[in-house]
């Protein structure tokens, strides 16, 4: 009798097999590592305090604003405006007042003074400390404590120009040496710098100038007072710049 040899498993039973050994591990491994959730602890419902009871009529007249502590205070301080409108304008006048508390030199540069500089005309300036300086007036400036004038002059054919101020402490007077023949169409007299219009050096009328004031001081132009020109001013600037 002729002995049968047992069938031999093919590859795709194989396969089979052990497709099905790794579905039980891995079953088998859920089971043993699965864990039930943790319980998530509850707190207790926060405590409400309880509210006091009040009356009606304490709801409608309790003030919470009466127990707070009332802090002083004070009123504000006095606005200066009231009393200087225009604190600028204010404060040129008590300096100018402080400089020239005479008024003479703002009533000599006032225009509505008739005898008032004009652009054209020989001044002459005396100072405190150092020379004076007599020049031919190109401008004017007006600006409160800043006003100046400019006077030009030629010294050794060269010529000098000089911003006098006259509230400066240093100027000791302003004085009207010549008057210009005809009034200038101009304020500001530029064109003096160019040669063909520059006037020269005006030591000549200044020395005239200070020679007839001192003949006018002495008496011997007929004034006895020295004092009356000032009084009648048309007595005392005959032949002084006069237009």
């Amino acid at each position: 009798m002729v002995a049968t040899a047992s069938p031999v498993p093919s590859l795709r039973s194989w396969m089979r097999l052990l497709q099905q050994g790794r579905q039980q591990r891995q079953c088998l491994r859920c089971l043993s590592t699965g864990r039930e959730p943790a319980k998530t602890q509850q707190l207790p419902p926060p405590s409400i305090p309880p509210v006091p009871l009040r009356s009606p009529y304490r709801i409608l007249h309790d003030n919470p604003y009466e127990r707070l502590k009332k802090i002083k205070t004070y009123p504000p301080p006095t606005s200066a405006i009231n009393k200087h409108p225009f604190p600028l304008r204010d404060h040129n006048e008590a300096h100018i007042q402080t400089l020239d508390p005479t008024g003479t030199r703002t009533r000599l540069f006032d225009r509505s003074n008739p005898d008032c500089p004009q652009p054209g005309d020989i001044l002459l300036a005396t100072f405190k400390t150092g020379d004076p300086f007599a020049g031919v007036c190109l401008s004017i400036r007006r600006r409160g404590v800043d006003t100046a004038v400019l006077l030009r002059n030629k010294l050794l054919l060269t010529g000098v120009e000089m911003w006098v101020k006259i509230y400066s402490p240093n100027v000791r007077g302003m004085e009207v040496v010549k008057r210009a023949e005809r009034r200038a169409r101009r304020a500001r007299l530029y064109y003096l710098r160019k040669p063909k219009h520059d006037r020269g050096s005006v030591e000549s009328e200044v020395e005239q100038y200070l020679k007839r004031r001192r003949l006018i001081r002495s008496g011997a132009l007929g004034v006895g007072d020295p004092k009356a020109s000032a009084k009648r001013p048309e007595s005392g600037r005959v032949g002084v710049g006069s237009r």
